[in-house]
């Protein structure tokens, strides 16, 4: 009887939760926009494949429109989608979307001390500093353009090694990519074969490949439930700690040198800074910071752009009309007899046209990194309370059929006026929107124009399949679209 009892208490205090979760859900709903019913303590996780989380958000769009609720995990949270609501949100509303939400798969390992998590004027004076920094890196010594040349030289000698064999592209492009930002945080470069830069890239692309499927979109969901459960993600601190082991025993280095009228990189500004505030209790400027902002951009710096590229020349090979068109412009341009510059752009409108294409149709960062509403604020109608955690969908962006024709076909000319010449896109946001828009855009934007055009210059890429059997599905959609591995042959013109 006392077991009946007690199993009797159990179920009715089980249903009393449920109950009451139900109650909170709906007086929270009440006043969000519309959107799927979340059941108790799971959300919505029913209605989004975790595995492509960009395409269940965009399926959700089309049912509830451009603005609706969601539930990921127990927290109530919005999704905004197109051009219109997102530039409405991210920057005439800026004051009200502008802060940072959580998102754990990140910040549960390296805590608020970096350029991306933290909110208030701590975040304002690290990212202040580091605009700075980068538009004025090496104090006046050699340029960015210089040294992604120089990386773009190496990667090409490796490329010719090869002699048009089949290979695999990915850490080819890693490492050129990744030197060209270690560069600017460590003030040299390293030998592809070096350790340091091997164990970077491992880092970062594995932690990569775990954001960007079911386990990262689950850990964002459910952070306490999963620090319980084994997989892939458990490996994460391990690779998070792998960069701050390099980092502390280059900023070790950096400090015994130091030479504070000559900064040769961005440690050695860092850690200027560092001196220089060293009374301020409030400062952002500490050794904790340093090693998680130079995690940031060694992050930020190699991922985004190194994808980019091995996903653009896997659509350049499924439409080599494309890339032909684009040689052709190298040709008559720059020839073969030079180094493209940045002074080529504006002389190569197809080529520009058809480099920002492969942006927005690789769509590499198809859900921005969070938004967390900093006050209570009305958006479109509808109450938003102070907290609640906001979704810009860019891969709603850069799909809206109102500013792309057809927005799931691979065509430059979305980038091009009636006579041939180069036409932005407002609907064009791979580096984000607003105040929070990615700092290291300039730079990326340079690095793709000076890549592509370097590679095209000096190489065909050919598939080892035909061009039609070449699928261009990303095999995960989390963090980032990760794009299927492929090989190819990188045939010298």
């Amino acid at each position: 009887m006392d077991w009946y009892a007690t199993y009797l208490l159990f179920i009715i205090f089980c249903v009393s939760c449920i109950i009451l979760s139900f109650m909170r859900i709906l007086r929270e709903k009440a006043t969000l926009p519309p959107g799927p019913m979340p059941l108790p303590f799971i959300g919505n996780l029913l209605q989004v494949d975790t595995k492509d989380i960009g395409r269940s958000l965009m399926k959700l769009k089309d049912k509830y429109g451009p603005v609706y609720s969601l539930y990921l995990g127990p927290r109530p949270g919005i999704v905004v989608c197109g051009y219109n609501a997102v530039k409405e949100a991210l920057v005439d509303q800026y004051e009200a979307f502008g802060d940072r939400g959580d998102y754990p798969v990140f910040l549960n390992f390296i805590g608020k001390h970096d350029l991306c998590f933290h909110n208030g004027m701590r975040w304002k004076s690290l990212r202040r500093f580091a605009l700075l920094t980068l538009r004025n890196f090496g104090m006046g010594k050699r340029s960015v353009e210089e040294r992604i040349l120089e990386e773009a030289q190496f990667l090409i000698k490796d490329f010719k090694n090869i002699k048009g064999a089949p290979v695999n592209p990915t850490k080819y492009f890693a490492k050129s990519v990744s030197n060209v930002i270690c560069s600017i945080v460590f003030g040299s470069r390293f030998d592809y074969e070096d350790k340091r830069l091997l164990a970077i890239i491992q880092s970062i692309n594995s932690n990569f490949l775990v954001m960007s499927g079911t386990w990262g979109t689950l850990y964002n969901m459910y952070p306490d439930l999963m620090e319980y459960v084994p997989g892939p993600h458990k490996n994460m601190d391990k690779y998070f700690n792998m960069i701050y082991d390099i980092s502390a025993e280059i900023i070790k280095h950096h400090k015994e040198t130091l030479d504070p009228d000559n900064p040769r990189d961005y440690i050695d500004c860092f850690l200027i800074k560092m001196k220089e505030e060293e009374e301020n209790p409030d400062t952002a400027f500490y050794a904790k910071s340093l090693a998680r902002t130079i995690h940031n951009l060694l992050f930020g710096g190699t991922e985004t752009v190194s994808t980019n590229l091995r996903y653009g020349f896997l659509v350049l090979m499924k439409y080599p009309e494309v890339a032909e068109k684009m040689q052709e412009e190298i040709d008559h341009v720059i020839g073969r007899d030079r180094f493209p510059s940045i002074a080529d752009r504006s002389k190569m409108p197809y080529t520009e046209a058809a480099i920002h294409e492969l942006i927005r149709f690789c769509d590499v960062l198809p859900v921005s990194l969070p938004r967390c509403t900093s006050k209570d604020t009305v958006f479109r109608g509808y109450f938003i309370p102070k907290g609640t955690h906001v979704t810009p969908l860019l891969a709603s962006v850069h799909s809206d059929p109102s500013y792309y024709k057809e927005p799931h076909k691979f065509n430059p000319n979305n980038f091009l006026d009636d006579k041939g010449a180069f036409k932005k896109n407002d609907a064009h946001m791979p580096f984000g929107a607003g105040k929070r828009v990615c700092l290291g855009e300039s730079l990326g934007r340079m690095e793709l124009f000076l890549y592509f055009t370097s590679l095209l210059q000096n190489f065909s890429f050919k598939p080892v399949i035909p061009k039609e059997e070449i699928n261009l599905t990303p095999t995960g959609s989390g963090l980032g679209n990760v794009p299927p591995v492929y090989e190819c042959c990188i045939k010298p013109r």
